[in-house]
């Protein structure tokens, strides 16, 4: 069965979520270097079939594209010429970095844990992820 990558692209590190096979939940994957993301993804790809790619676009308060929003913009061009068969949406990120961190302080993570750097890349993917999903479960998509 195919699945839907879930990303929240940043300058320095690239979040990864995937879906399970049915397109219900999301899963935190793996946080990648910016610089090697496509490589990983290309890789993860030749051993699992994956029909979209769900990325976290950067919108302000006023639903005005951030000053960060050229560079997802470029990353989704070279995205889709790089894998032309999978589809691409682009998913409002809004406060994933603060909910992602606020997941894990409830999850009883620890502090030294939290402090890792990507950890929050990746469960904001999932959040990304899982937003699109929901959406598209009550058929708003």
């Amino acid at each position: 069965m195919e699945r839907i990558i879930g990303i929240d692209y940043g300058l320095k590190r690239v979040g990864v979520a995937v879906s399970d096979p049915l397109g219900i939940f999301a899963s935190p994957l793996e946080t990648v270097p910016t610089a090697k993301i496509i490589d990983y993804l290309e890789s993860y790809m030749s051993e699992n079939k994956v029909s979209l790619f769900v990325v976290g676009y950067p919108v302000n308060l006023n639903n005005r594209p951030s000053e960060c929003a050229p560079h997802v913009a470029g990353f989704i061009r070279r995205l889709a010429k790089k894998f032309p068969s999978a589809g691409i949406i682009k998913e409002d990120e809004r406060f994933t970095s603060q909910i992602a961190m606020r997941a894990m302080i409830d999850g009883g993570m620890k502090k030294s844990d939290r402090r890792v750097k990507g950890a929050v890349d990746k469960i904001s993917a999932a959040l990304i992820l899982q937003t699109y999903l929901d959406g598209k479960s009550r058929g708003s998509r």
